[in-house]
Parts: structure tokens; C-alpha cells; sequence
């Protein structure tokens, strides 16, 4: 069986309403996460990107929110009727392949950045890892088709 993956079609990234100092952190460089074709559906496969996340607080710290297009938010990419459940992960360091476990609509606290400017654009070019996971398991009892949804991030001031 060979299992097309199209990947995430979108990240999407916004300020979180519940904290009055949202506007003090700020992502660049995040991007979509696209898998491909996936033909050894009997290992975990997984990709990593760096990104740069800025938190102007007195110490640098934030919290970070995923939620998925499953039901109640749940990590789910999907193709017609069919679902293909993944894993999402979070470092407060770039360069990482893994990171603590997120779970659906639950924040990750006491994150802390070692960005020194906004963009990036002095001091670390990144600060942070966004680590996407399909496991073997999750893989092996996919549907073959061409697989896609959204992961939404909200990143909030602590």
C-alpha cells in the first residue's frame, strides 16, 4: 500500500485573546508541514522546522495552544472519509526533533524564548521547534489517498 500525504495545508498563528499582553509575542518563519509520499508505513516519520517566537515579557516566557480540525480539535489530517491521526510537539530550542508532547486545545506553559528581536533578524535566527509526528501505527492502518488539514497555533504572553 502506498500512502500519499499532502501534508498540512495550512498553519495558521494568532495572538491569544485571554491574556492582555498577547501582543507582546510575535512567530515568523513558520511554514506548512508537507510529508509527501510516504512509502515505508511501518516506521514513525516525522518533520521538524525552527521558528523564530518572540516574547517581550519580563521573562521572555509564553505559552503555546494547538489545535487540530478533528473532532474537539483532535490531530487529524484527512482524505474524503478517511482520517490519519498525528502528533504534535514543541521545543523551546530550534534545531529539535522532539519536544513536549501537545495535546488538543491545551496550553503548553512556562516556555521560555531566547529571541532577541521580533524577526530574528539579530541574535538567534530561531528560537523554537514545531515537531510533527506520524506514527507507524497511525500509518500502517491508513487508507491509501492524499491527506490534509490544519494545525492552528496560539501563542500567548506568561
Amino acid at each position: 500500500m502506498r500512502l500519499v500525504l499532502a501534508g498540512t495545508s495550512a498553519i495558521l498563528l494568532a495572538a491569544s485573546p485571554a491574556h492582555a499582553a498577547s501582543n507582546k509575542v510575535r512567530v515568523t518563519s513558520l511554514s506548512d508541514v508537507a510529508f509527501g509520499a510516504i512509502a515505508n508505513l511501518n516506521s514513525d516519520t516525522s518533520q521538524s522546522q525552527s521558528v523564530c517566537l518572540f516574547a517581550d515579557t519580563n521573562t521572555n516566557g509564553y505559552n503555546v495552544t494547538a489545535t487540530g480540525t478533528g473532532p474537539g480539535g483532535a490531530f487529524e489530517l484527512s482524505s474524503g472519509s478517511n482520517s490519519l491521526a498525528y502528533e504534535v510537539q514543541w521545543s523551546s530550542s530550534s534545531g529539535q526533533m522532539s519536544g513536549a508532547q501537545l495535546s488538543p486545545n491545551l496550553p503548553l506553559t512556562a516556555q521560555t524564548s531566547t529571541a532577541a528581536q521580533q524577526t530574528c533578524n539579530s541574535g538567534p535566527s530561531t528560537s523554537a521547534s514545531l515537531i510533527i509526528f506520524l506514527r507507524s501505527g497511525a500509518l500502517s492502518s491508513a487508507t491509501a489517498g492524499t491527506y490534509s488539514g490544519t494545525l492552528t497555533l496560539v501563542v500567548g504572553a506568561e
